[in-house]
């Protein structure tokens, strides 16, 4: 991949950042919604697993992240090889 993605997440496991999207230098940091948290899974490599009792909130949190992520006003197709 032209820009490999970095995703850090918190020592608390509440928030995670997201880097060099798209080769950005802009740092994109997702907050968890209460009671939620993320880790990165062990088993498969680049998954990130978001764990809570309210499904409402884990799938809020996981809505965050993939708008966080979105790509907008560029042509995505010109990053493909």
């Amino acid at each position: 991949a032209h820009f490999p993605i970095n995703c850090i997440i918190s020592e608390n496991k509440k928030s995670i950042e997201i880097r060099n999207f798209l080769g950005e230098k802009h740092i994109r940091k997702v907050d968890m919604f209460r009671g939620v948290t993320v880790t990165s899974s062990t088993a498969v490599k680049d998954e990130l697993l978001i764990q809570g009792n309210d499904i409402e909130m884990v799938s809020k949190s996981a809505a965050a992240i993939h708008t966080s992520c979105k790509v907008v006003k560029k042509d995505i197709r010109k990053f493909l090889d």
